[in-house]
């Protein structure tokens, strides 16, 4: 069966980023490189120690979907646009989860729609501290 998984851009805090979204839905990382850990990456001996630090990957499992991401290095020619090219739509099991979740990734975010009753089911929006947007989507039975 096909598999969506979520890739994420961030400008050098793709770690901090990760250990939010891991004590928000739990799990641990299936994956962390960093820069300094590639033998044959090109282009590595042009980047500072604070570069190599960065994160190159990182994936975390969520439910049955991965989400993953890595740094965007500028020294390698890489620009990062933060708006809104990615929105994130998590499908929680229940109305207190969805709550939960929406409460959380909205710590020092930006709320946009509350956790409201649709016809379709109970839904929000939000944009997380780090400029990721996210639906929060519990359908009801």
């Amino acid at each position: 069966m096909t598999r969506l998984n979520s890739y994420l851009n961030f400008q050098g805090n793709a770690e901090e980023a990760f250990n939010l979204y891991k004590s928000v839905f739990g799990g641990e990382f299936t994956g962390l490189m960093r820069f300094k850990d590639m033998a044959d990456f090109p282009g590595k001996e042009k980047l500072s120690d604070a570069d190599l630090n960065k994160v190159m990957h990182v994936a975390l499992n969520i439910g049955d979907n991965m989400l993953m991401a890595t740094d965007v290095l500028e020294s390698l020619g890489q620009h990062l646009k933060n708006g809104n090219v990615v929105t994130l739509s998590i499908h929680p099991d229940s109305k207190e989860e969805a709550d939960r979740l929406y409460k959380e990734l909205s710590q020092g975010g930006k709320p946009h729609q509350p956790m409201t009753d649709m016809f379709w089911g109970y839904w929000g929006m939000l944009t997380d501290k780090f400029g990721i947007q996210w639906m929060v989507n519990f359908q009801k039975s």
